[in-house]
């Protein structure tokens, strides 16, 4: 991995620091043709990882985990849950709100 990939990785998680505690739509392509899309709330920020917390059914929550570089190459995107706007574009920089 690169310097400037690197650069990326720092600053979507450091977003996403500051995101903790704030609802998120979450659209994950889990590969061959498996996309996955859910609404929770970003709990924990971690070296590599982030964890979001969603409803699942019948009030149950589960706890997922992604990766900062599935955001920074595109395969795990963020939305704001209300308007539909994508937080991070492909470079994996801050949408300016």
């Amino acid at each position: 991995m690169d310097e400037l990939e690197v650069d990326h990785v720092e600053l979507i998680r450091g977003r996403l620091t500051d995101m903790v505690g704030d609802r998120v739509r979450v659209k994950a392509n889990m590969g061959r043709t498996r996309v996955i899309e859910r609404v929770g709330v970003i709990m924990n920020v971690h070296p590599a990882v982030f964890i979001v917390e969603v409803d699942e059914r019948r009030g149950r929550k589960s706890r997922q985990s992604y990766q900062y570089v599935d955001v920074l190459t595109g395969t795990v995107e963020l939305f704001d849950p209300e308007s539909g706007e994508l937080l991070f574009d492909q470079a994996g920089q801050a949408e300016e709100r």
